[in-house]
């Protein structure tokens, strides 16, 4: 079999090539900055967000089984243009280059796309403001003032229209929560604490002073996927073809207590939301850290997810909790070091704000 996954030297992407090694798939690997070693990916420089991109990922499909579109900026915030390049524009060119051309012969069948969390609509809340589990039937219009989930929202429209027409690929929409590993900790560090904040002491110093509450809204609740339990779930989804979408998390979803938890105080002091995202958004205008205020309005209304699809069609298992998830990524992000790749590159003392 052989599989290309754009985005491969992400977060995600490393994890799936971590996970396809263990079988017999052949990977093209495309990324802006492709990493020197190799292993079994073939590896090819494409910017998604440039033009012409159709044209050269075109002949890099052929005898390719099926794609795995990873590929995904979420920053820089600022620039709202230069991420839609990439996230709108790059999958309109992946699947314009999936649509075949009378001599470039037949296009893969299937798209595994990921997709998040994001793309639903703000979810139910129980008793207490418990949020509730939803299924993939939930509405997928987005959290409005949340660029990264309007842009998520955006991509399944635009998979909508393609799977109207006529010879479209199977697709499939693969749902995660956030997506934690260790080797990530550079880059989360990087993508949403930018390069003012010392991370490294500021955990250590949390975790020391041993708090005996951390503020932080109670609403705080999100579904969170350790980044090979989600490479299994978009293996599985390739070698099964599954359609339509699916949601992928760990049994047990985060919420404030346990990050506080795990940052060493005892439990959350209940911020009110409305002041987290007011000093969310003065730090992000003031350009003091990368991390626009709608992340926190996603955070807090974005639902929990039902994995029952991915259980019984896939038959797939998280073998990481959600805690223990976090747990890898604090010590990622305190150690700090990443992996070898440039997204995934250890975080120094002039990492920039911005994805280069």
């Amino acid at each position: 079999m052989r599989i290309l996954v754009t985005g491969a030297s992400g977060n995600v992407g490393t994890a799936l090539r971590r996970r396809l090694a263990r079988e017999d798939v052949d990977v093209v690997g495309i990324a802006r900055r492709p990493p020197q070693s190799s292993g079994r990916t073939t590896w090819h420089t494409v910017d998604l967000g440039r033009e012409g991109a159709a044209d050269r990922l075109r002949p890099l499909l052929d005898g390719v089984d099926a794609v795995v579109h990873c590929a995904w900026r979420i920053q820089p915030s600022h620039d709202e243009a230069s991420m839609r390049r990439v996230n709108l524009g790059g999958t309109a060119a992946l699947l314009d280059a999936m649509s075949g051309t009378p001599d470039a012969g037949a296009a893969p069948a299937h798209l595994v796309h990921l997709s998040s969390v994001g793309t639903y609509a703000a979810g139910p809340t129980g008793r207490g403001g418990r949020k509730i589990a939803v299924g993939e039937s939930w509405a997928t219009t987005g959290i409005g003032t949340s660029l990264y989930s309007r842009q998520k929202a955006e991509v399944e429209r635009m998979l909508d229209a393609v799977e109207t027409r006529a010879g479209s690929p199977t697709i499939t929409r693969v749902r995660p929560g956030l997506v934690l590993q260790g080797d990530a900790g550079p880059e989360i560090s990087r993508y949403f604490l930018g390069p003012l904040v010392p991370v490294k002491p500021l955990l250590r110093g949390v975790r020391a002073a041993r708090l005996p509450a951390l503020p932080l809204p109670r609403a705080l609740q999100v579904p969170v996927v350790h980044a090979d339990d989600l490479a299994d779930a978009l293996w599985l989804s390739a070698r099964q073809r599954l359609v339509g979408g699916v949601n992928v998390a760990a049994t047990d979803g985060l919420d404030a207590d346990d990050i506080a938890r795990a940052l060493g105080a005892r439990r959350t002091s209940g911020l009110p939301v409305a002041v987290m995202r007011a000093a969310a958004a003065i730090t992000w205008r003031l350009r003091l850290q990368p991390t626009d205020p709608g992340w926190v309005d996603l955070a807090a209304g974005t639902p929990l997810l039902s994995t029952d699809r991915a259980r019984a069609e896939l038959g797939w298992e998280p073998r990481v909790t959600a805690v223990d998830a976090l747990e890898q990524l604090l010590r990622g992000m305190t150690d700090g070091s990443g992996a070898a790749t440039a997204a995934l590159r250890p975080r120094t003392a002039t990492s920039g704000r911005m994805e280069r």
